[in-house]
């Protein structure tokens, strides 16, 4: 199972920027962060199918009910991959507890105490924290 989830934050010239958590539920480590300044479903398909290269396919997704998890590219996507969809209901992050968790450290340790000139460098940095 992996959980997958949205962060945001900003840029010093307020420009919103979109983090894109996955983590591994069994092992609980988070295998990719994606950031961009919006993210579709097929931006979300693309990580996923990244992962795919180094990490066998997990069973379930877990995520919550957001635009880009419930489009129905990502839902064929995973059906043709193999992959289900688990839902978590709105306003229940408590049914997505590592990834909320996991959410809940890299705001305190790395979101919170950044302050990002550009994408280019959230993108670097967000990298070398998930190491």
């Amino acid at each position: 199972m992996w959980a997958i989830d949205f962060q945001f934050d900003q840029t010093m010239d307020a420009r919103r920027l979109k983090f894109l958590n996955i983590v591994d539920e069994f092992s609980r480590v988070c295998l990719a962060i994606r950031v961009g300044r919006r993210c579709k479903a097929v931006d979300v398909i693309d990580a996923i199918e990244e992962l795919f290269k180094q990490y066998p396919a997990p069973t379930n997704l877990r995520m919550d009910n957001g635009p880009e998890f419930i489009a129905h590219a990502l839902q064929e996507w995973c059906t043709g991959n193999g992959s289900a969809t688990e839902y978590i209901p709105p306003g229940s992050p408590w049914e997505n507890p590592l990834v909320e968790s996991f959410s809940g450290r890299f705001r305190n340790e790395f979101l919170s105490i950044e302050l990002f000139a550009s994408l280019p460098e959230a993108k670097v940095l967000a990298e070398q924290h998930r190491m």
